[in-house]
């Protein structure tokens, strides 16, 4: 009983552990500056429009 209590404390101490050092690695995350991408480097890709006459010949089809 003895050994397992063992292993349960250093299991749920290593948890916590590792709890605490997530928590810090997102904070530093979450703390450096984002900056948007510059609109001459977003690609987006070509809009496609469509006249009034084109939408009756396409209904009429």
């Amino acid at each position: 009983m003895e050994r397992s209590k063992l292993i349960a404390i250093l299991t749920g101490a290593i948890s916590v552990i590792l709890a605490i050092a997530y928590l810090i690695v997102v904070q530093l995350l979450d703390y450096r500056d984002m900056k948007p991408a510059p609109i001459s480097q977003v690609i987006s890709p070509p809009a496609i429009t469509i006249s009034h006459w084109q939408v009756d010949k396409i209904t009429q089809i």
